[in-house]
């Protein structure tokens, strides 16, 4: 027996295809239940944001709540979900009690349980970017004020933070987000996509100029306490225990020597380009020659170069925040 082409089509849930194109009636319809399903998806979103964020931000306040909500979620995530059993939990956390008892681990889960809780904010279509810039640099501020606390979690805080359990057990771990660094200490990246744009205008000069000074203060200081060896004593040439002749971590020589100049050549170029053109191109000719002996010097000549025989660009008219 045959079956009829237009009831299996009706079995498996599909239209019979056909050559009629759509009126202008089905388009509209279409679209506007597109329109409708977005705001659905949004709406679910948006709740799960809410619980997330909530959850997070109740967790911030201290070590015993950010653990207990870590353990929680790592409970959730890789055993509830993985349908292992209640005892392999309480083995693993007792593996890990040397881990899970450290003040720097506890304190390293609230600025993560921060961050993410800023990225979930950032990534609301109604976020207020300038607002977040604010709050970004104030959560890194934060990060390098315990910095000394936190000299044996770098990994952890290094991880981004959509990637971490206590996304995976809101389900939020596949978000998506345009110029928003996932990581607190990812310096560079959240002082280049999220606080310096605002002030890259003739109007925000002093505020650019501020940042970056800022931002190249920052990275040193990330560099000194979390670049190699740690400052300290050692055993001198003669025998006895003591101060290093050169007790500065080499990471921290290479940064000032080869680093920090490229950051403050980069620094007058934003400048330069932002309008302050008679100052920063001042500074830039002076810096060049007090760098003669670095590696990128020919390159920042030739660059500026450029610069003054093209003709110069004229800065972009946007509001100061």
């Amino acid at each position: 027996m045959r079956l009829n082409p237009i009831v299996i089509a009706l079995a498996l849930g599909c239209g019979v295809a056909s050559a009629d194109p759509l009126s202008d009636a089905d388009r509209e319809a279409l679209i506007e239940r597109l329109d409708s399903l977005k705001a659905q998806a949004t709406e679910r979103l948006d709740a799960r944001f809410r619980a997330g964020v909530g959850a997070y931000q109740a967790a911030i306040g201290s070590d015993d709540a950010a653990l207990a909500l870590y353990l929680q979620c790592v409970e959730k995530v890789d055993f509830i979900d993985q349908k292992k059993k209640e005892s392999e939990f309480r083995e693993w956390k007792r593996k890990e009690d040397e881990k899970l008892s450290k003040d720097s681990f506890k304190l390293a889960l609230r600025h993560q349980l921060n961050w993410l809780s800023l990225t979930l904010q950032a990534a609301s279509e109604r976020a207020d970017r300038e607002k977040m810039a604010v709050a970004a640099q104030g959560a890194m501020d934060n990060v390098l004020r315990d910095i000394e606390k936190l000299k044996d979690q770098q990994a952890l805080l290094k991880q981004g933070v959509t990637a971490t359990v206590f996304a995976k057990a809101y389900e939020i771990g596949n978000l998506k987000l345009d110029k928003w660094p996932l990581s607190p200490i990812d310096v560079s990246q959240i002082y280049e996509q999220v606080i310096l744009p605002q002030y890259r205008n003739p109007k925000g000069i002093d505020k650019l100029r501020e940042n970056w000074l800022r931002r190249i203060q920052q990275e040193s200081i990330m560099v000194e306490h979390w670049g190699g060896a740690q400052k300290g004593g050692g055993k001198r040439e003669d025998g006895r225990i003591g101060m290093l002749e050169n007790s500065r971590p080499p990471e921290l020589d290479r940064f000032y020597s080869e680093t920090m100049p490229t950051l403050q050549w980069q620094m007058e170029l934003d400048l330069f380009k932002a309008g302050d053109q008679a100052g920063a191109a001042l500074r830039m000719i002076n810096h060049i020659e007090k760098n003669l002996a670095h590696q990128n010097s020919k390159d920042w000549s030739e660059q500026f170069r450029a610069m003054l025989v093209a003709p110069l660009p004229k800065p972009a008219e946007t509001k100061a925040p």
